[in-house]
Formats: C-alpha cells, structure tokens, sequence
C-alpha cells in the first residue's frame, strides 16, 4: 500500500493542532477564557483572589486584587461571606490556583472561576 506523502503531513499537522489544543492555557481545566475573566470582574463584581504569598501580592499584582495565600483559603469567609458572588482565584503558575479553587468549591462557593498563571490575564 502507497500512501500518498501529503496524506502523511496532513496527519502529523492534524495530531500537532490536537496536542497544542489540549495544551492551551484557555483550555477547560483552566476555567475559562481570561476575557471570559475579565468580563467576571469588571461587569459582574467577581472577587479577583490572588492566592500567592504575601511577599509576592507586594512585589505586584492585578488592580482590584484580594491577597489570601493558599494555605489561609479556608479562611476566604472573612473576605468574601457570600458563597453566590463570583471568585476568580490566580497565582503565578496555575497550581495553586488549582488547589485553592477545589478548597473554595469545598467550602461551600459555588461561582469559583481558575484562571490560573496570571500572565493570562
């Protein structure tokens, strides 16, 4: 059996575009689109949760941003007491973001958006 050569380009083109599509930090795992985001913050008063440490929220951070570090995100009903209001929780690589999203959901908060690193906003 010959198989044409443009065959096999277009078949390492196509499982090239599923590797980069499943990598892309807009991806589902990170909870949505960071316009999808933005829009969460600027137009529907979702708390913006940067979960880095204390040190790294004064080294810089997104305007509007609440700093609670990870390890203190089961004390978010200090901050934020109601569990309806939108959360969109960022750090610097995404993990902890992850692991503060699950505490929050755990917690009761039902609207807790990941946007993950913060380079994506």
């Amino acid at each position: 059996m010959n198989i044409p050569p443009v065959t096999w380009i277009l078949v390492a083109l196509l499982a090239l575009a599923v590797l980069v599509i499943a990598r892309s930090p807009s991806s589902a795992s990170a909870g949505g689109s960071a316009d999808t985001m933005r829009a969460l913050v600027r137009e529907q008063g979702a708390l913006l949760l940067d979960v880095r440490s204390t040190a790294e929220f004064g080294g810089g951070h997104m305007d509007g941003a609440v700093n609670l570090p990870v390890d203190q995100v089961s004390r978010i009903a200090s901050v934020e007491p109601d569990h309806e209001r939108p959360i969109v929780v960022y750090c610097r690589s995404g993990a902890r973001s992850a692991r503060a999203a699950q505490v929050l959901r755990q917690s009761g908060y039902s609207n807790v958006h990941d946007l993950g690193p913060m380079q994506r906003w």
